[in-house]
């Protein structure tokens, strides 16, 4: 072998090498979740993110949760300062639709994984025009309320159908004075506008009409249908227990979970947070939001809540796109659906769930209307925030600091500063 063949072959063997080095420190990435569902910290360490690693060597996932009302703050301070993460939990419409707007999520619609999803899945997290797709759907999640079994045995009640039954059941756990008839607070303000009025809300302005009437500016805020729901979150003030207006939602779900509490307004999310802490001592059930008489129409909130987006400023993309990818299978479906029960699959692939509590919440579909939040889509664009502010005045009315009226007044005083079709 000539001296300048063997120059040549060490050359290119050490270009190869460092070749395959640079090759294999490249799939060498961590990518970083950031998300408000820092009750979901575990099973993502134990459960999700393990399945994906499996199958992915050289890609690792870090799930990296922020409390759910400091959330979008933080978010956008990171996005804006370069710190955020590869991955973004989406929330529905509007909020996710501005940070697209402004460049901060990369556009999705080319990944092949969106064929799983269909138009109505997909509508939380595009542009009006259907053009662009952001985020990949991953759940949606149903409002109403659960009960503890036990304790309604024992007192001899049964779960309420209508609005005047809903009183009764709470009147009766109330004069025992065993339970706290329903456990939630005013403190943390989201709770009292997500599990009360949002909850509640449908029952009254008839789910998708009213909504869809509010955009259009044929009904206000003002209105008979959307003032009611605050009315009755004012009667709730006498079934929440002492000091309910320094409670937080975590102090809200320690009550019921320790079982000092029979009712608990709430979302199917709270499912895979309360089995492990109840453990047990007592069986869980739900039930729908009560129709105002019997043999009415049954409307509930079945809100596209949660998807996940690229950071358009990630030096990650290739791995979170792959990651991506996965998120829209339908294994990561089945898999997220019964690792997060109450969680319920947007994909199109059919998910067999496994807890029975879910099955109750998923059934609903059967008999009621569905409906989303009446704040998120396009309402909550302008300043002030419809959303943010109707936090604020549900807790409010729950606290007793503002009558129901001075609410919906204040609420549609400031949608109409902005929102054409409210003026």
């Amino acid at each position: 072998m000539t001296q300048p063949f063997r120059l040549a072959l060490l050359a290119s063997t050490v270009l190869a090498g460092t070749s395959l080095g640079s090759i294999a420190s490249a799939q060498d990435v961590t990518l970083t979740i950031e998300s408000w569902r820092n009750d979901d910290l575990q099973i993502w360490q134990d459960t999700i993110i393990p399945a994906f690693e499996a199958a992915n060597p050289g890609i690792s996932v870090v799930f990296s949760p922020t409390a759910p009302a400091e959330y979008n703050a933080i978010l956008n301070s990171k996005l804006d300062a370069g710190s955020a993460g590869d991955l973004i939990t989406c929330r529905p419409f509007d909020a996710s639709l501005e940070l697209f707007n402004g460049d901060k999520l990369a556009d999705l619609t080319d990944l092949a994984a969106m064929a799983n999803f269909s138009d109505v899945a997909k509508s939380a997290w595009q542009t009006d025009d259907g053009a662009a797709t952001f985020c990949v759907p991953l759940a949606s999640v149903i409002h109403g309320f659960m009960y503890n079994r036990s304790a309604f045995e024992e007192l001899g009640l049964e779960p309420p159908a209508t609005i005047d039954e809903f009183y009764a059941v709470l009147d009766a756990i109330k004069e025992d004075g065993t339970y706290i008839p329903m456990a939630m607070g005013s403190a943390d303000q989201w709770e009292a506008a997500t599990m009360g009025y949002q909850n509640i809300g449908p029952t009254f302005w008839k789910g998708e009409e009213g909504r869809g009437a509010l955009i259009a500016g044929e009904q206000s805020l003002t209105d008979e249908a959307w003032v009611e729901p605050f009315r009755q979150l004012a009667r709730w003030r006498d079934y929440l227990g002492e000091g309910f207006q320094a409670q937080t939602y975590p102090d809200s779900q320690n009550l019921f979970t320790l079982g000092r509490a029979a009712i608990y307004p709430a979302g199917s999310w709270e499912i895979g947070v309360f089995t492990p802490q109840i453990d047990g001592a007592f069986e869980m059930g739900a039930f729908p939001p009560p129709v105002m008489a019997e043999g009415d129409t049954c409307y509930i909130s079945d809100h596209t809540d949660i998807a996940l987006g690229l950071n358009a400023a990630s030096p990650n993309a290739d791995a979170a796109r792959t990651f991506l990818e996965w998120v829209g299978s339908a294994e990561f479906a089945t898999l997220y659906a019964n690792a997060l029960p109450g969680f319920f699959s947007l994909n199109s692939s059919p998910v067999e769930m496994e807890d029975p509590l879910a099955q109750e919440f998923v059934s609903w579909r059967e008999s009621c209307e569905p409906t989303i939040r009446s704040t998120y889509q396009i309402l909550s664009r302008g300043t002030p925030n419809l959303e943010n502010e109707t936090w604020n005045a549900s807790a409010n009315v729950l606290a007793g600091t503002e009558t129901p009226e001075d609410a919906a007044a204040r609420l549609q005083e400031g949608l109409a500063s902005w929102y054409a079709p409210q003026q």
